[in-house]
């Protein structure tokens, strides 16, 4: 199947198939076993069950290749059956469709983090993901599906080895919670325009929730989308009926009631996920008749967008600003820390510029003595993790441009293209192939332009190259080019017309490089800040500048008021009132020493508790060693620094605004600074040992992100935790609770066909006089699962864990 195929089957709605797993559990495969090879074993239940999607209307069948990659087929030691498997499964569903329906190859999770939370590199995540892909190609599938995707980056890595392996339509689907974001904090607008501009053919949400619940995520995706949406719900919630089975509450009439919704909200491409039979998608067919799926948007607009955060900007949009402050250029202490694989200084600046209000990042790292391109990507890794917005990729080499565009896991902006022959020929097809948007530097091999005629024509050729290559004007921000102008009296006058033309004439976004107006002129500020206002006034979109400067910030909020631009009123009274107040902020940390005003000696207790909120992993230690050189006593910077810090990042979690990467760094650094104190801890260690916590994923599941951080969690305020990893019987569970006087028990599951495991040990724990208290947690569970299995309690995150173990063991 082709593109144009896929295209030309979406016109209509078209019907997905529903749950697998959970079907062929009622058919009788056991759990805890390898699905994959299982269902080679027992081929026509699978036929079975496929061809009754097939008579129920189904367009395309999934494949039931879902975690058959190396990782996952690792678990039960078939890593070598990866071939075998994969392309006897697509036999199988082949021979299930008989022509009647379309075969999806599917993919998804490795189970395995990504650097720098796990050890899989993002080089070898595309691999592995190449490995399968290409087997399943070879298979003969009709196209692709990445699905129950929970980050972005992964789902990132699937689809580029999915384009790089072969020519396949390819759709993604990834889940989202109740506050509609994903395990790693990415929102649906983020998802869909990351995902459609690296080469998705239509992406949308599956798994997540009932059909009721993701109307919402459709409608915020369509916002953007210019790909078809998928919606692929469960049967509403789950729960147990009287003889233990998971069933879901949403009957098929109710479901199609609201899957009717989720096509109105711009769903095209629907089916059912866990809990759903083909009589759900018998009846979807029949309502499809009536359903008439929204036209796809023609523009997705301008935007650009980190893992978890959505930048959309218009012509008439306020004036934003590049924060060009990581850069080494003139900065002798940032050069030494990058030389010695160091960032703290990085971080600094992306987050003093995220607070002072800059939009995007620039970032730039280039100088002598290093391994640009390497710094370049573990510049990006720190500061997408550490903060929320956009990067702009700024670097004269090519390799390290498209090397920084493989890795990032957003939208980013190139900074920049010119029609410099190498730069021009090789850097376009690798914004379009990572789907970035880029700056357009109005430069040639020539040099700068002599003219604003020879300006404009250099514009004008870029464009239409970037227009060829299947771009729009919306992916391209011309540069004004700034020069300056004491050496050129019209640098301001011929900038101001480029800005003019490329707003009005071409419907081009704009920015600058500010600074280089005043250069070699006395009082820049000023030149800076009424140029600014003149750029503005003619439609300047951004401009790369620091976002500290007062006055400048303060101008071009003033400069947007005057305009009258839409909430700019607002704004202006907001940043004055934020800058005045911290401008008090900075005199209160000052004192006068011998008539001279200097900062107040450094407070090694704020630096701690900052560094566990920045998740300062290569620095804690050497603070914590300061503190205890000042006289600190090993016991306050537990009680009084590190514990008080953590507890705030649960808080930033709970609130949506730290998510699971700046959780799992911030816990990172807090266990290395008590592993550092712990010996001295001991020493003075008074009264009872913390209570013990035995932590599990349960058998058949083998899924444990969410369960070891809630292990490190633990552990970092103290408890004794026993982990026993993943996939581990009720048996192994109570024994170790038992040997071991364990307060808690902690079970973990990811999928509703292993949920119901839980019960299973709750009822062992009860038979054999296990005085634990039972807690559980993971995507699929809920309170009310966990009230009617008679766990003691249930905890939504990491965070919430630790409150609940509290709350518990207090109470013993």
């Amino acid at each position: 199947m082709n593109k144009k195929e896929f295209s030309n089957l979406t016109q209509s709605p078209v019907i997905l198939d529903g749950a697998t797993g959970s079907n062929l559990q009622k058919r009788g495969m056991p759990s805890g076993v390898c699905p994959e090879k299982w269902i080679v074993e027992n081929r026509e239940v699978l036929i079975g069950l496929q061809r009754e999607y097939v008579e129920a209307g189904t367009d395309i069948l999934y494949a039931p290749t879902f975690s058959a990659n190396r990782i996952k087929l690792a678990e039960y030691g078939l890593e070598n059956e990866i071939e075998r498997l994969n392309k006897e499964l697509v036999a199988i569903s082949k021979e299930a469709a008989a022509g009647r329906a379309l075969v999806a190859g599917d993919i998804t999770m490795t189970g395995e983090q990504l650097a720098p939370m796990g050890p899989l590199e993002f080089e070898e995540l595309i691999d592995i993901y190449k490995e399968q892909i290409g087997y399943l190609a070879e298979a003969g599938v009709d196209l692709l599906v990445i699905e129950t995707m929970m980050s972005l980056q992964e789902s990132r890595a699937a689809l580029i080895a999915a384009k790089e392996t072969c020519s396949l339509p390819v759709m993604v689907t990834m889940t989202f919670n109740e506050e509609g974001r994903t395990l790693y904090g990415t929102d649906p607008e983020t998802a869909v325009v990351v995902l459609q501009n690296l080469g998705a053919d239509a992406v949308g949400v599956n798994c997540s929730t009932g059909p009721d619940k993701m109307i919402a995520i459709v409608e915020r995706m369509k916002k953007h989308a210019i790909v078809p949406i998928i919606a692929k719900p469960n049967a509403g919630i789950p729960s147990l009926d009287e003889n233990g089975n998971t069933v879901y509450d949403m009957e098929p009439s109710e479901f199609v009631k609201n899957m009717k919704k989720i096509v109105e909200a711009g769903a095209c491409i629907i089916g059912g996920c866990c809990g759903t039979t083909p009589e759900y998608i018998r009846a979807l067919k029949d309502a499809s008749e009536d359903m008439e799926p929204a036209p796809l948007n023609k523009s997705q607009g301008r935007v650009i967008a980190s893992e978890r955060k959505l930048l959309s900007f218009g012509l008439d949009s306020r004036f934003m600003i590049v924060g060009e402050r990581i850069n080494p250029t003139g900065k002798k202490k940032l050069q030494e820390e990058l030389r010695n694989g160091e960032f703290n200084m990085v971080l600094d600046f992306a987050a003093e510029q995220e607070k002072c209000g800059a939009k995007i990042l620039d970032i730039n790292v280039g100088m002598n003595g290093i391994d640009e391109k390497q710094t370049m990507l573990q510049t990006i890794r720190e500061v997408s993790s550490a903060v929320s917005l956009p990067l702009c990729i700024d670097s004269s080499h090519i390799e390290v441009v498209e090397a920084a565009l493989r890795q990032y896991p957003g939208r980013a902006l190139i900074n920049s293209i010119s029609l410099e022959t190498e730069k021009f020929e090789k850097l376009i097809p690798i914004a379009k192939k990572y789907g970035a948007m880029f700056v357009l530097l109005p430069l040639s091999d020539k040099g700068l332009p002599k003219s604003l005629e020879e300006k404009m024509e250099i514009i004008h050729t870029i464009l239409e190259a970037a227009i060829a290559h299947g771009m729009t004007k919306e992916d391209i921000v011309v540069d004004g080019l700034v020069a300056t102008v004491g050496a050129d009296k019209n640098a301001a006058l011929d900038t101001l017309a480029t800005i003019r033309y490329c707003r009005d004439t071409l419907g081009l976004a704009t920015i600058i490089g500010l600074s280089n107006i005043s250069f070699g002129l006395p009082d820049r500020s000023f030149v800076n800040s009424t140029f600014l206002t003149m750029a503005i006034k003619e439609g300047l979109t951004m401009a790369i500048a620091n976002p500290s400067q007062e006055m400048l910030v303060k101008t071009a909020f003033a400069a947007d008021l005057l305009m009258n631009k839409e909430e700019a009123d607002i704004s202006y009274i907001n940043k004055i009132t934020e800058m005045n107040s911290k401008e008090q902020e900075t005199a209160a940390s000052m004192e006068t020493v011998q008539g001279k005003t200097v900062p107040v000696a450094e407070n090694y207790e704020t630096k701690i508790y900052e560094g566990v909120l920045k998740g300062s992993r290569k620095t804690i230690v050497e603070l914590v060693k300061a503190c205890l050189r000042e006289g600190a006593v090993p016991g306050d910077i537990l009680n009084k620094m590190l514990i008080p810090a953590i507890n705030e990042v649960g808080r930033l979690f709970d609130r949506q605004i730290y998510f699971l990467p700046q959780l799992i760094a911030s816990a990172e650094t807090m266990k290395k600074a008590i592993e550092y104190l712990e010996p001295m801890l001991e020493e003075t260690a008074e009264g009872e040992a913390m209570p013990v916590v035995v932590i599990a994923t349960v058998e058949g599941d083998i899924h444990d992100i969410g369960k070891n951080l809630v292990a490190l969690m633990l552990k970092n305020y103290g408890y004794r935790v026993i982990d026993l990893g993943k996939d581990v019987s009720k048996e192994l569970i109570v024994k170790t609770a038992i040997e071991n006087n364990a307060a808690v028990i902690g079970l973990s599951a990811l999928m509703t066909t292993t949920m119901q495991e839980m019960k299973h040990v709750i009822r062992h724990a009860k038979e054999n006089g296990c005085t634990a208290k039972v807690i559980i947690g993971g995507a699929v569970i809920t309170q009310g699962y966990a009230d009617e299995i008679g766990a003691d309690g249930y905890s939504k995150d990491a965070a919430d864990a630790v409150k609940l173990v509290q709350r518990i063991t207090l109470t013993q």
